[in-house]
């Protein structure tokens, strides 16, 4: 029996979003497509960028860390986005329903809101963020190329298809 090749490892998308800004909520979209293009071979890692603007995105970036302890990390993200609305007039409420409706377990959230186990990681990315000079949300990192979807989407995942696919023949 062979062993088969190992698969080369993913590339890397890094999509610094605010689970607060409608734009990210659109930006799933991108999301899903590539996804569904590129599967395994695409890594999309959710990094935080909560804008001062959006009072609740702090809360929204912990809560979403949770979820990914939990292991419903982006079907939460998902979910939270479709309801920033909600999220603007209601705050920390929304946070807990969408964990309840995922079957996720609320009372940790809660904990993780209270405690601030998630802070370190939502500050980390937040300083990374200015750092590589994000300025608005939905902004890629990948392949070290910097893809700002803040002021506008358009052709952005068709960028992200052609860095992906240069990576990827390597």
């Amino acid at each position: 029996m062979s062993e088969s090749p190992t698969p080369a490892s993913p590339v890397v998308l890094e999509a610094w979003f605010d689970l607060q800004c409608p734009d990210c909520f659109q930006a799933l979209d991108d999301v899903r497509a590539l996804r569904a293009t590129y599967g395994e071979r695409l890594d999309i890692q959710l990094r935080h960028f909560p804008l001062p603007k959006h009072k609740h995105a702090y809360a929204a970036a912990q809560a979403a860390e949770e979820a990914f302890a939990q292991g419903k990390g982006w079907p939460y993200t998902e979910a939270l986005l479709a309801r920033t609305a909600e999220l603007g007039e209601r705050g920390e409420p929304v946070l807990l329903e969408v964990a309840r409706e995922l079957g996720l377990d609320a009372e940790e959230f809660d904990t993780a809101l209270i405690d601030g186990r998630h802070l370190l990681t939502v500050d980390a990315d937040e300083a990374e963020g200015k750092a590589i000079k994000v300025t608005g949300t939905p902004t890629y990192v990948i392949g070290g190329e910097r893809l700002d979807g803040g002021q506008s989407q358009d052709g952005l995942r068709e960028r992200i298809e052609e860095i992906a696919d240069g990576l990827l023949k390597g």
